[in-house]
């Protein structure tokens, strides 16, 4: 996490910055004839000795070269075939469509039998309802007996519900706290089901603050509306605590101003031209204001007023109330906090009118939402709610036109179910499918980050709106947001710039993104494939009775989170492993399994090309004590169907990084929405050569070296990446062939003039990202060159053989000031005391740093203040590493630190001010011309003014 700078101070130390690189810049010039004072052909003798003892040992215990030769020999065999983005885009949509249908169609069958219920029921004072109370239920009295409406509730373990203890025979009843139990409330049978789903399509809002003059909550955005979202909302409502209650209210004006606001609004096209209101929150009101009303409202009557009336003073309720039937809407009076929830909330059945009238069951689907019951494994789990209104459908309701709206019916949808239907074998190593809402917010998406981090499964406030505009930030024109938004079918291409390992590597690529519309919804679906090898796929055959047989052999597992056979549908089938759904369905014992038939070919096919690796690395392991080769401790491959297989050189517990290939390490598996890292990486070094690494985490992690090269299957830009390989080894055993190699020289005589042994020069083993493998400050290992050698780093990336690249997160989370744990003593006794800090949502920018790959070797000097500093940077063969000698003889503390910290981007004003696309609803029930107007609301209990503590509440109830 980041302390919470501001970019306003940053631009100022960017100008700073700048004339510091330019004396900089002709202090090098001065030097750069300067002696050098180590040799670049020993360093380029020790990278090369250390080059080929690290490669000899990685292809020798990861078997590369035997599964290149495998797959070679197969070349002609196969069949290469380029990714047709856009019918795997419509084909997905397609089985996205399908299951929300049946979703659709669930909830309406409910819908009807309800309603037909409340039809068909009359109503018997005399009768008692029995039923379970939610909060009550297997509770005991002092004697040890069920309490009234608790009683026996049989709760079991269920698979399909994330193993939590449900009854799939009874229902229960959550009584609201505002009902008694067995109270009229809960026995009428017009009472309002106390759920109910908010509005899909937020309408924006404003709140201001009428005095003698009008004042804005937020002064920055005078005269226009914004989103209803959660960022803005919790914006408003931070300013709804500073307003203060003085004068007389200028109602008239603040009512023109409204309307004003709204007209001008609808002309810009941004809102959604349908439901509006004005919600008047006022403590009385001396006149009727008629004349307004005449000018902007009637006689079509647009727009609904609801004046809430808060206090015990009734003189002003008439003429309150005389607005909201004067305007199709409702009056409410509300004096205490227990008011608040029930009378508010009218307001919805009230705009609900017409659809009542009309009987449309519009469905409503929500953005995407975190739900709390998920495994205690693996967390809260995203979901959608598609929901449907249930009206009353009674005769007399309809003649008196009261319009009841008697509740929601609704069901979840995990979205871990849209992404078992992903093709990803057809999506290649960086590709990956995502959708979005009608208001462009991320449905699903690999880079939606919704929890806090560090293991935390606490949500983030604004994770269900996130934009995708946020993930897919290169596309500075919102081309492919606003196509997807209006629910277009097309393609669109931009370079963009993909971080991986905990944001702290960058891949640079070239995506095409394929999109389509899902019928029935309001969500769009895309596809993004990465140009290269993303783009391709090839097709192999093996007999069902080879690739059986391999398959099943102990050393294979296939990706968790991919579908090969659906082994939900069925409850037998739920217990099956995916290897022995497959076998089921090849076999036909198991008609009723559905799999895909393509993935399981190519599966096979991987599980027969990669058999030979376990008779080769258990020959190794026999073997293994016999050499000196004694720190690698697994090889593993993964393929690009989801199979992988893994090989152990050490028993389990002598494992230097326990969590490796596990489903702890998230980035180190497949998954259902990204390929392993390792895997990921190698594919983007050059063929044949090793990508090395220390995975970033805790202690532990750092004490393992991994490394993996890619397999290709053909020698040009059309191959595919048929699989990755790799081994993990033990740090220590991996910087003692570094500093082994470092000590060679090539005097005849042995006697070497420099080694990383002297105390003149300092030896480092840095990787493409510029984070240290090899150092003789054990501390050092994993951390970032430019905060360990600034000097160099910066003189590194003025000359070329690093390249910074700014990136953005507008889904992080910054530490900010939230007060102290004793305020008044903090004054005197400040070095006491203890400053309470709070993380909360924030835009951040951030460097990534990628060496350059044309630039092998570099060698220069530094002027540290007057005392010249020389080194040497060396690529090491065959790697994705360097080696870096720097003399020890000046003292260069003084240059500052090359920081990866993040620095947030102040700019929350204009996103709220901005109004990006979105998608109108298409049904649209504003007002009905056989409504009853005049139903339009009474007053509550009366107490003492309860104005200035109630307003944040209403605010907060107008918005949900």
């Amino acid at each position: 996490m980041l302390w919470n700078w501001k970019i306003l101070v940053s631009h100022v130390c960017c100008a700073s910055s700048f004339l510091f690189w330019i004396i900089l810049g002709t202090a090098v010039v001065d030097v750069m004839g300067s002696q050098q004072g180590i040799p670049l052909s020993v360093v380029k003798l020790w990278a090369s000795a250390f080059g080929g003892e690290i490669k000899s040992i990685s292809a020798k215990y990861s078997g590369s070269q035997l599964l290149q030769k495998k797959y070679k020999e197969l070349e002609k065999s196969v069949r290469v075939e380029e990714i047709d983005g856009m019918k795997v885009v419509k084909n997905l949509s397609k089985k996205m469509e399908e299951m929300f249908r049946k979703k659709k169609e669930a909830i309406r069958r409910l819908v009807e039998a309800a309603e037909e219920a409340h039809l068909q029921h009359e109503e018997n004072p005399e009768l008692q309802y029995e039923y379970f109370n939610a909060v009550l239920i297997n509770e005991v009295d002092e004697e040890g007996n069920n309490v009234e409406l608790g009683g026996e509730f049989v709760l079991e373990p269920n698979e399909h519900f994330n193993n939590l203890s449900v009854n799939l025979s009874l229902s229960v009843v959550q009584v609201p706290t505002n009902m008694y139990n067995k109270g009229r409330d809960t026995q009428r049978p017009l009472s309002i089901w106390e759920y109910f789903s908010s509005s899909f399509y937020p309408s924006p809002y404003v709140c201001s603050q009428y005095n003698q003059e009008i004042h804005y909550v937020e002064p920055c955005l005078n005269g226009t509306l914004v989103r209803a979202d959660i960022n803005n909302k919790a914006h408003f409502r931070e300013h709804l605590d500073k307003l203060f209650a003085k004068g007389i209210g200028l109602l008239g004006d603040a009512l023109t101003e409204a309307f004003t606001i709204l007209n001008d609004f609808n002309q810009t096209g941004h809102g959604s031209v349908c439901s509006q209101a004005i919600m008047l929150v006022t403590d009385g009101a001396t006149q009727m204001y008629d004349d307004v009303f005449a000018k902007f409202n009637w006689p079509d009557r647009k727009v609904r007023i609801f004046p809430y009336l808060i206090g015990r003073e009734s003189a002003f309720a008439d003429n309150m109330k005389w607005m909201a039937c004067a305007n199709k809407g409702y009056f409410s009076q509300i004096s205490t906090l227990a008011d608040v929830q029930e009378n508010v909330m009218r307001y919805l059945h009230v705009m609900s009118r017409p659809k009542v009238i009309d009987h449309e069951h519009d469905t409503v689907w929500t953005e995407a939402y975190m739900d709390s019951t998920g495994s205690i494994i693996k967390g809260p789990s995203l979901m959608t709610t598609v929901a449907m209104p249930v009206f009353s459908t009674k005769n007399e309701t309809v003649s008196v036109c009261l319009c009841i709206l008697l509740g929601v019916v609704g069901t979840d949808i995990p979205l871990q179910e849209l992404m078992k239907i992903i093709p990803k074998h057809l999506l290649g190593i960086h590709g990956y499918a995502f959708a979005i809402t009608n208001n462009g917010y991320i449905l699903t998406h690999p880079d939606l980050r919704p929890l806090y981090q560090k293991g935390q499964k606490r949500r983030k406030p604004n994770y269900s709106s996130v934009d995708l505009s946020e993930v897919e930030w290169e596309d500075k024109d919102d081309f492919l947001r606003n196509a997807m938004v209006n629910r277009k079918t097309g393609t669109f291409s931009m370079e963009v710039k993909k971080t991986v390992d905990k944001g702290k590597r960058l891949l640079k690529m070239h995506n095409d993104y394929y999109y389509t519309e899902v019928k029935g919804t309001p969500f769009s679906v895309g596809v993004a494939l990465s140009r290269g090898h993303g783009k391709f796929f090839f097709r192999g055959n093996v007999s069902v009775e080879a690739g059986l047989h391999d398959l099943e052999q102990p050393d294979v597992a296939l990706a968790d989170e991919w579908t090969y056979c659906n082994t939900d549908e069925h409850y037998e089938h739920r217990s099956l492993s995916q290897i022995q759904a497959i076998k089921l369905y090849l076999t036909g014992r198991k008609p009723l399994i559905k799999c895909d038939r393509e993935l399981i070919q190519e599966v096979l096919f991987d599980a027969v090309v990669t058999a030979p690796l376990e008779a080769y690395w258990t020959g190794l392991a026999l073997n293994k004590s016999e050499n000196s080769d004694k720190g690698v401790e697994i090889a593993y491959l993964g393929t690009r169907t989801g199979l992988s297989r893994t090989n152990l050189f050490v028993v389990p517990e002598d494992l230097s990084n326990q969590d490796f290939l596990t489903a702890e390490d998230k980035e180190g598996v497949f998954n259902a929405d990204h390929f392993p890292l390792w895997y990921k990486r190698a594919a983007e070094q050059v063929p044949g050569t090793f990508v090395y690494s220390i995975p970033f985490g805790g202690n532990e992690n750092k004490s393992v070296v991994l490394a993996s090269t890619a397999i290709q299957l053909l020698d040009d830009r059309r191959s595919p990446i048929v699989a990755s390989v790799g081994i993990q080894m033990n740090l220590d055993f991996f910087q003692k062939k570094f500093w082994t190699a470092s000590r060679q020289c090539a005097a005849m005589d042995g006697k070497c003039t420099i080694s990383c042994d002297n105390e003149d020069i300092k030896c480092y083993l840095i990787d493409n990202n510029g984070f240290i493998l090899v150092t003789e400050d054990y501390s050092q290992t994993g951390e970032f060159f430019g905060e360990v050698e600034a000097a160099v780093m910066t003189k590194l990336l003025l000359i070329g053989s690093f390249k910074r690249i700014n990136l953005y997160d507008y889904q992080a989370l910054c530490k900010e000031y939230a007060g102290s744990s004793d305020s008044g003593y903090c004054l005197s006794h400040v070095k006491a005391c203890v400053f309470l800090t709070m993380l909360v949502p924030c835009d951040t920018e951030y460097p990534a740093f990628v060496s350059e790959r044309t630039i092998k070797e570099t060698t220069g000097n530094i002027d540290c203040e007057g005392c010249v500093r020389s080194f040497v940077i060396q690529q090491i063969p065959s790697s994705n590493l360097f080696m870096v000698v720097v003399d020890n003889k000046c003292d260069c503390s003084s240059t500052l630190p090359v920081s990866m910290d993040p620095i947030e981007i102040m700019y929350i004003l204009v996103k709220l001010k901005f109004q990006k696309d979105r998608k109108r609803p298409e049904s649209c029930h504003p007002f009905h011309p056989e409504e009853n107007a005049m139903e339009c609301g009474g007053a509550a209990g009366l107490s003492a003014p309860l104005t200035a503590a109630l307003l944040p509440l209403l605010a907060t109830l107008f918005t949900r």
